[in-house]
């Protein structure tokens, strides 16, 4: 026979299933720290009212900047004392490759030995290397000696993964906070690549020729220290035998990743190269950060919305990517400062959406290592993006070299299109929860 019953706003919610009776109770709320994705508060400000994420954050935003800052000091540095560009290239693009080789490794064994264990050590042999760097540059060693100075400093820990490893360990509750949070990440990276070149060069100019990389070698390992100092967010380390390759589950996303880095390194050479053959090189810094600020806040903005598919974040970075071709050959450089700023918003939620593919597929216990694989693409990807718009800078003029990264988006939306990992991250996300800890949407 129906009963009637009294209820609560704590009172236990059942169900029934046929013969079973299901008792849920409802979850408690606790005013000193609000629930993801509950109350009246911004997105961002209920994800910072988790403990211990400011302190985390703080020292991934100090460890961050530094890598914006590496590469322009070391060139400048060793341009400045050796006079030879070639020289300093080089040196750069082999630490470019070490890393490539050295940083999925790193990661794994973050993975298998916790983060402050690795990153601490890898960070200290990271700043040696770069003091060393120093010293061979200034007391004019070997040139063979820059070469293994830089790549030792491969052994830097990919901050950004290790923060976006605990934002996926805090929050594996509440998909839309971890939406949130993967923002808020992307925004983080835009504002330091944004940011750390020009401090870099401020540096390195108005102070003195290796400032900037002793600069950049002490915010690295200040910030190291106390983002591994905050012990209660970091991932746990399990001893379960870990199963599956990440290299295998992310094959086909991988070739995004690497295609998205040619967009970053070919529309860098392009507008370098298309301002200073108009006379505006002083300018190029200034337009180019253009993109970056409009990349930045698409990633707050897209931070405070429901995710959309990979393929539809792919199809408007195909588009927008063709706007500064087209600005470009208006020869106006105002259209071209607002093309480039309204192609940098599109890059933001196709690197988010992307990344949170990264955390989908990555077998459990090996996120870092999976998501060190996906940024590695992406630098492997800025060095191709790099070399081919400097062909054809030389070889069809600066305008036309604006047509790589407009080929490379449409590319990447070709690369999207068969795929099965395309779906929106709330789709295939891990996370199993109740009616009760569901997030509004």
């Amino acid at each position: 026979m129906p009963a009637s019953t009294t209820t609560t706003a704590r009172a236990p919610r059942m169900t029934v299933t046929g013969n079973t009776l299901v008792l849920a109770a409802a979850p408690a709320r606790s005013a000193r720290s609000p629930r993801p994705g509950r109350g009246p508060q911004g997105p961002y400000r209920r994800l910072f009212a988790l403990p211990g994420a400011r302190g985390f954050t703080a020292g991934n935003l100090l460890a961050r900047l530094p890598m914006g800052m590496f590469g322009v000091s070391a060139v400048m540095m060793i341009a400045g004392q050796r006079g030879s560009y070639a020289l300093a290239g080089a040196v750069t693009a082999t630490g470019l490759a070490a890393t490539a080789l050295v940083a999925p490794w790193t990661a794994r064994l973050i993975d298998r030995h916790g983060q402050a264990r690795i990153a601490v050590p890898a960070t200290l042999i990271a700043v040696l290397g770069s003091l060393a760097l120093i010293a061979c540059v200034r007391t004019g060693a070997p040139a063979w000696t820059l070469f293994a100075a830089y790549a030792a400093t491969a052994t830097t820990p990919n901050i950004g993964g290790m923060s976006r490893a605990r934002w996926t360990h805090l929050l594996r509750d509440s998909p839309a906070s971890h939406h949130t949070a993967m923002s808020f990440e992307q925004a983080a990276d835009e504002l330091c690549f944004m940011l750390g070149p020009v401090l870099a060069a401020f540096l390195c100019g108005a102070v003195f020729p290796e400032a900037g990389t002793l600069a950049a070698a002490a915010l690295l390992l200040t910030g190291m220290l106390v983002f591994t100092s905050c012990r209660s967010t970091q991932p746990p380390v399990t001893a379960a035998p870990r199963r599956g390759s990440p290299l295998r589950a992310l094959g086909p996303l991988l070739p995004l990743f690497l295609i998205t880095g040619v967009i970053f390194g070919s529309m860098e050479i392009a507008s370098i190269a298309h301002l200073d053959a108009r006379g505006l090189g002083a300018a190029s810094g200034l337009v180019l950060a253009l993109q970056a600020a409009g990349s930045c806040a698409a990633g707050l903005l897209y931070g405070t919305l429901r995710p959309r598919s990979l393929k539809a974040c792919v199809c408007a970075l195909a588009v927008l990517m063709a706007l500064p071709w087209a600005a470009a050959a208006t020869g106006s450089l105002p259209a071209l400062a607002c093309a480039l700023l309204l192609a940098g918003m599109a890059t933001a939620p196709t690197m988010v959406t992307a990344m949170s593919r990264v955390h989908a597929l990555t077998p459990e216990g090996r996120l870092n290592e999976g998501m060190t694989l996906a940024v590695t693409a992406i630098f492997a990807g800025i060095a191709v993006g790099a070399a081919a718009t400097g062909w054809a800078v030389e070889n069809v003029g600066p305008t036309a070299a604006y047509a790589v990264p407009t080929a490379a988006a449409l590319l990447a939306l070709a690369t999207t299109v068969p795929g099965r990992f395309m779906r929106r991250p709330s789709d295939h996300a891990r996370v199993v929860r109740t009616a009760a800890a569901r997030d509004p949407q």
